[in-house]
């Protein structure tokens, strides 16, 4: 069976000789959960907090501020002021999403500033995570290519496993 998935998969795949681990055999005690406004962050969380719930493993939210590359100085608005309030609205997203996964004690959070993909990998070796839950709108081609893929990038980059939750078939055909 895994072998049918390492030919259809984009990325290489990893066979384990022997016994598959069970999930609760599986040594993640610590989830770190990448969120941002998109509604499959939200997905990507429930996910993450069920794997945390099944588990018993500590959860940690991360959440990436980015601006783009001279993004203040158009705007108008000094960029410690943008700064300060992209903060306040990152730590109000933390907030929201630490309620949506509130069976799980004592959350973390992670607010950065910076590229994201970048930023979720340093957060994930520094804490350390054992397992990175984010999702993935599942754009290819030209989509990937201009807009880039974090979830690519965490992927590549890692000191763990990711887990990859992407968009549901529905949200993918009708994005809002």
């Amino acid at each position: 069976m895994l072998g049918s998935f390492q030919r259809q998969a984009k990325f290489p795949a990893a066979s384990v000789p022997g016994q598959t681990p069970t999930l609760t055999e599986m040594n993640f005690r610590k989830i770190l959960i990448a969120v941002d406004s998109e509604p499959i962050a939200a997905r990507a969380a429930d996910v993450g907090a069920a794997l945390a719930r099944a588990l018993g493993a500590e959860v940690g939210l991360i959440h990436v501020i980015e601006f783009p590359l001279g993004y203040a100085e158009a705007s108008g608005v000094p960029a410690s002021e943008l700064t300060a309030r992209s903060k306040q609205v990152g730590h109000q997203l933390l907030a929201d999403f630490r309620q949506r996964v509130s069976a799980q004690p004592g959350v973390l959070d992670f607010l950065e500033v910076g590229r994201p993909g970048v930023e979720i990998v340093k957060a994930a070796a520094e804490w350390p995570a054992d397992v990175i839950v984010i999702g993935s709108h599942g754009r290819g081609g030209v989509g990937r290519t201009l807009l880039g893929s974090v979830a690519e990038h965490v992927m590549r980059r890692a000191p763990c496993p990711v887990l990859v939750v992407r968009a549901n078939a529905d949200a993918r055909r009708n994005p809002e």
